[in-house]
């Protein structure tokens, strides 16, 4: 579970969107509607100790897809909102949100999270046989979905794991969190890493393989969404220059850094995941 295998190099195509293009009813429509509208239960279980939500829409995808959602540094999860639950119940996508506290999704201890085991670890040994025992869905039936901390987790997964995470979507992903680091003295970063540039070089843009990618790559942030939105740009930038398709929204705005903008940006991002899980399903191996 923790190689790769080299894919085949494929031309580059990427996709620019258009705010007009995201602006869809389903948000505005979504945001009014109350929760137990919506087709479906969440509910509480444990894996391997460590708390996870769990969706399950009335109506499941009958190619069993799934969506690990991967939560921000502020732990918020999704059990109470209406935006992505609607989305989840309108494509029939299973959800497991595991948490991990601080941990920004790294393959280094984090001791509020566990003391011996790494989010990454805890998710790839613990979460992903839960999904094939729950409902016996393996990759490429699996897409990673974050946002903030939990976008950039999404993203650093995808590049570090294309084979098993081909289909990624990450909203306002916190890249560059050594600038954390440098600028705002996180603890949690520095219980993990020795130092900022060390960080820097276990972030997901410092992943990006040039012969190795998701084949599905989504991501978004606001532009005056000042923390984050030039990390995305370099992300951009870089995946550009290597010939690394992608979809990527970095010009739609609506309540930077927040739920208000995840929430917008909610039918899109999941409209995004269901469509590439389809197109893995079909595609021919």
């Amino acid at each position: 579970m923790t190689g790769y295998l080299p894919q085949a190099v494929q031309p580059l195509v990427v996709a620019a969107i258009r705010r007009d293009d995201l602006m869809t009813d389903h948000h505005s429509s979504n945001e009014n509607r109350p929760l137990s509208t919506i087709p479906g239960t969440w509910s509480e279980a444990q894996v391997a100790g460590h708390p996870c939500d769990i969706y399950e829409p009335l109506q499941p995808s009958p190619h069993g897809f799934v969506v690990i959602y991967l939560h921000g540094v502020h732990l918020n999860r999704l059990i109470n909102n209406v935006p992505f639950s609607a989305e989840f119940a309108r494509h029939g996508l299973r959800v497991i949100a595991p948490m991990t506290q601080r941990s920004w999704w790294t393959n280094r201890i984090c001791a509020e999270f566990d003391p011996q085991v790494t989010a990454e670890r805890h998710l790839l040994d613990n979460v992903l046989p839960e999904i094939e025992r729950r409902w016996g869905s393996k990759p490429t039936q699996i897409a990673l979905l974050g946002t903030s901390m939990g976008g950039q987790g999404a993203l650093r997964f995808a590049f570090k794991y294309p084979a098993l995470f081909p289909v990624v979507a990450g909203i306002s992903p916190a890249i560059d969190y050594h600038q954390r680091m440098e600028e705002e003295g996180d603890e949690k970063l520095w219980e993990m890493y020795d130092d900022p540039e060390q960080a820097r070089q276990d972030t997901a843009t410092l992943h990006v393989h040039p012969l190795n990618w998701p084949r599905h790559l989504f991501y978004c942030c606001d532009p005056i969404d000042e923390r984050w939105h030039e990390s995305a740009e370099r992300l951009t930038t870089k995946l550009a220059a290597l010939g690394i398709p992608f979809t990527c929204d970095l010009d739609t705005s609506g309540g930077g850094h927040s739920f208000e903008y995840y929430n917008r940006m909610a039918p899109k991002a999941v409209g995004f995941i269901a469509e590439q899980l389809e197109r893995e399903r079909l595609r021919v191996v």
